[in-house]
């Protein structure tokens, strides 16, 4: 049964969330591996969007495959990742044709959660302000967030605002962000403003 293409009403807060690793066992099932340690949108969302991998293009930047609407009907935790079953999957060989697919959910089906918790999506592109002296000061901009097996990690790139308040990023002698590493843990963290995009924190921080 081939993929049904849904482009059409595709939705504008599309969230990468995963990748499809291989199938999983004989009746259509598929093995995701979440981006995230809590995969708890994976579980509880059931519509899910599917991109197949794309080679480069001529100009070398990677290209976006069309995205695909799969129904799940069954998903649950499969030790660090989470297996799940599509609506018309019923057998291996339907699975097998997902593999390295990427898994998108719209950002608004996540499930809600505490006023104390937060989606590594909505951290990406807040301003982290350290400390400095005890005057709170602009590190950088949260670029991406990773688990390091113990908790949380904020890779944050350091820079300034302009004239504009558009952020500029601090670059090496090879032209890359200069980057610094602050745990995502209640140590450092004070406050998470989503509204205003913003991280207040207490790392130590001296700026050049």
């Amino acid at each position: 049964m081939p993929l049904k293409q849904m482009s059409l009403d595709l939705p504008t807060d599309l969230v990468e969330v995963g990748r499809v690793v291989s199938a999983y066992g004989v009746r259509g099932w598929i093995k995701v591996q979440p981006y995230s340690a809590d995969a708890e949108a994976l579980l509880s969302v059931r519509k899910w969007w599917l991109r197949a991998p794309v080679p480069p293009n001529k100009a070398g930047d990677l290209a976006t495959a069309p995205a695909q609407l799969l129904t799940v009907v069954k998903s649950r935790p499969h030790s660090a990742t989470v297996v799940a079953q599509f609506q018309g999957f019923d057998d291996r060989d339907l699975a097998e044709k997902l593999k390295a697919h990427t898994v998108w959910i719209s950002r608004a089906e996540f499930p809600s959660v505490d006023e104390d918790e937060h989606y590594w999506v909505d951290l990406i592109g807040c301003l982290l302000y350290g400390d400095h002296n005890g005057q709170s000061v602009l590190v950088g901009q949260v670029a991406n967030v990773f688990d390091n097996g113990a908790h949380a990690v904020l890779e944050v790139h350091l820079g300034f605002l302009n004239d504009q308040a558009q952020f500029i990023s601090q670059l090496d002698a090879k032209q890359r962000p200069v980057v610094e590493l602050v745990p995502f843990v209640e140590a450092y963290i004070n406050e998470v403003d989503q509204s205003k995009k913003t991280i207040l924190s207490s790392w130590p921080f001296i700026p050049n």
